[in-house]
């Protein structure tokens, strides 16, 4: 058997892994590379294996860069089936036609503003392909073995981190391999805490926060503050952030302080159809989440809904002090640009950065203090406040990776570190072998092993 790196080694992006055992491939994951422009320009170099020679994809969860490449593939071939959590699915027909119109708006705007060398420039995928793909989706129960052409045994475990996110255990003949997918935090106010795998003999483990470990802190401590301070200001609160899961905690903290009476008295404006329907989703699974059914409606009910362009644009014309939650949550598309380009100039105003910041990204780049981001065709002055909540991500830091690992009741005999920068990965290469000694390897990109 074999597996081979196809994305996320060296890098937090594009995961994909292939793995090949008697003529048959299995893809897991199928993400779209994200951050500078020299891992984006690899959305569109072919894979080394085409796409009609692989017989079936299984996910670990719905973010783009897990899920973004399966239009392409389907759109170059692939024509198998793809098994994912029902949560899973639910989030991926939002996701996947919402990554595809991105793919078209940024086409659009190369095009208006002539900003690309490519004429005319195209989308990497189109909506219709993304409508296609998801025919090809098959639902999953957790916790419950599925065999998947004919050869591999796959289980998909609870991994927290957002609705539908799984640990996937995949067992052939008398192998098996564990990939962690994005692993959530043990003690996350929303989310179920990860579930433990016990034993395997291979294990592709995520390193988003290998290096780091959360500040003990509490978000509403820090957030408060920041809204109070930009309100006297008179000012907009702009929250770059992820439309599934980031949106959905940052209004149970915002509910918690109004609740608490913490913050001032101020229009608060979910402006992300994507986000509004993931808050939707989050609803009807109600079993991945900690939250009773009464609290979770007064959360989602926390904002104002914003699901036209053209109320969208009004929300740039309005005066007064307000919070605007809007995606994407590195700045890289969507929305939020617009309100950036908006309120970014005027000191008055805050923008409020809530998770990991890919590098090559704007959100990134404002966070490194670049007072001039190029957006839309051209640069604005970045003058507003520059803010940063970094204990909202929802990946485990270094210790609870190291918890989470303690479940297992043997170690694997390899450990693949991956999905994360070369720093995070090789700090928390180390921290495993000293506390483990576990067996360690950071695989390089397109790089192929053997499991025995």
């Amino acid at each position: 058997m074999r597996l081979t790196f196809l994305g996320a080694a060296g890098t937090v992006t594009g995961s994909k892994y292939l793995l090949s055992h008697n003529a048959k491939n299995l893809l897991i994951d199928c993400g779209l590379f994200q951050g500078l422009k020299a891992l984006r320009l690899k959305n569109w170099v072919p894979l080394p294996i085409s796409a009609q020679k692989i017989d079936a994809v299984v996910l670990t969860h719905a973010h783009i860069d897990h899920t973004g490449y399966l239009p392409l593939l389907g759109k170059n071939g692939f024509t198998g089936p793809i098994y994912c959590t029902k949560g899973t699915y639910a989030l991926c027909q939002i996701l996947l036609p919402d990554s595809a119109f991105l793919q078209e708006e940024a086409a659009r705007n190369a095009n208006q503003y002539r900003y690309s060398k490519h004429h005319p420039a195209k989308p990497l995928y189109t909506r219709e392909d993304a409508d296609v793909i998801l025919k090809q989706f098959v639902p999953v129960d957790f916790d419950k073995l599925y065999e998947i052409i004919g050869l591999f045994r796959v289980t998909w475990f609870h991994a927290g981190h957002i609705i539908g996110a799984s640990h996937l255990k995949i067992e052939v003949e008398q192998t098996s391999i564990v990939f962690s997918g994005d692993i959530g935090r043990l003690n996350d106010p929303v989310m179920r805490p990860p579930a433990g795998v016990k034993n395997a003999d291979y294990l592709v483990l995520e390193s988003t926060y290998g290096n780091r470990t959360h500040p003990d802190v509490s978000p509403e401590s820090s957030l408060a503050p920041i809204i109070q301070s930009t309100y006297q200001r008179q000012g907009t609160l702009i929250i770059p952030a992820f439309a599934v899961g980031r949106a959905q905690i940052m209004l149970y903290h915002l509910y918690q302080l109004k609740k608490q009476k913490k913050i001032p008295s101020m229009p608060i404006y979910l402006d992300s159809p994507m986000a509004i329907n993931a808050t939707q989703i989050m609803q009807n699974f109600s079993t991945e989440i900690k939250l009773p059914p009464d609290l979770c409606q007064k959360v989602c009910e926390m904002a104002n809904y914003v699901r036209t362009q053209e109320e969208s644009k009004k929300l740039d014309l309005l005066t007064g002090p307000k919070i605007i939650i809007s995606a994407s949550g590195m700045a890289t598309g969507g929305r939020v640009l617009h309100h950036i380009q908006r309120f970014a100039p005027y000191p008055e105003n805050t923008i409020l950065f809530t998770g990991y910041q890919a590098i090559g990204t704007r959100g990134a780049d404002m966070l490194a203090g670049k007072k001039q981001i190029k957006m839309l065709g051209s640069y604005i002055s970045i003058k507003a406040e520059i803010a940063y909540l970094p204990n909202l991500s929802a990946h485990a830091d270094k210790l609870e990776i190291l918890t989470w690992l303690k479940i297992f009741e043997k170690p694997p005999k390899q450990v693949y570190i991956t999905h994360g920068e070369p720093e995070a990965a090789a700090a928390l290469k180390s921290e495993i072998e000293s506390t483990l000694a576990w067996s360690c390897v950071t695989p390089g990109d397109l790089e192929t092993v053997e499991l025995k």
